[in-house]
């Protein structure tokens, strides 16, 4: 499998093999065609699921995982696309179920699936603002209510004091209330 893939693509793909599982890293522009290739060629007609990966500073990955029912066999299909022009041809034209995978990969990490046939909002409320699975959106709920139980020591009434209180992971310095 990975020679007939290193044969259609070249240098234009990196193929890696890692506990018995194949990895294919292929350009954008490339994209659509490994994704036909794999399921017309090599019979990987079953399509798993697909999503983003934030790779700060400057990249997302878009990951998407296939199979071939028939071998028995599984290949991880990944691409980067930049963050500052997150475009990305649709995959639903090649497998129809990464639909529903290319909606909710754009409105968590707001990559654009060009030719989707209704890229729009799925899972979150209307007006929302941003993209909640990019490292740098900020977590607003961890700063307006605090955690209901114990986190520091001291906190719980007993025990050793309670150490200098820290912002929660993924909120910058300076946002929140003041003594947080």
């Amino acid at each position: 499998m990975s020679a007939r893939i290193a044969e259609r693509f070249g240098g234009r793909a990196e193929v890696t093999e890692s506990y018995g599982d194949v990895t294919v890293d292929v350009a954008p522009d490339d994209w659509i065609e490994l994704l036909t290739f794999v399921r017309d060629e090599l019979g990987h007609t079953f399509f798993d699921w697909l999503t983003g990966v934030d790779d700060p500073p400057d990249t997302f990955q878009i990951v998407a995982h296939v199979y071939n029912p028939d071998a028995r066999t599984r290949l991880l299909l990944r691409t980067r696309v930049p963050r500052a022009d997150p475009h990305l041809p649709s995959a639903v034209d090649v497998y129809r179920g990464a639909n529903w995978h290319e909606r909710e990969t754009y409105e968590m990490f707001g990559v654009i699936f060009d030719g989707h046939p209704h890229l729009v909002p799925l899972l979150l409320p209307d007006g929302f603002e941003g993209h909640p699975l990019c490292k740098d959106f900020v977590l607003a709920a961890r700063v307006a209510k605090a955690w209901p139980g114990a986190k520091e020591p001291g906190e719980s009434g007993h025990g050793a004091p309670s150490r200098r209180k820290t912002l929660p992971p993924g909120v910058p310095a300076g946002w929140g209330p003041p003594d947080a």
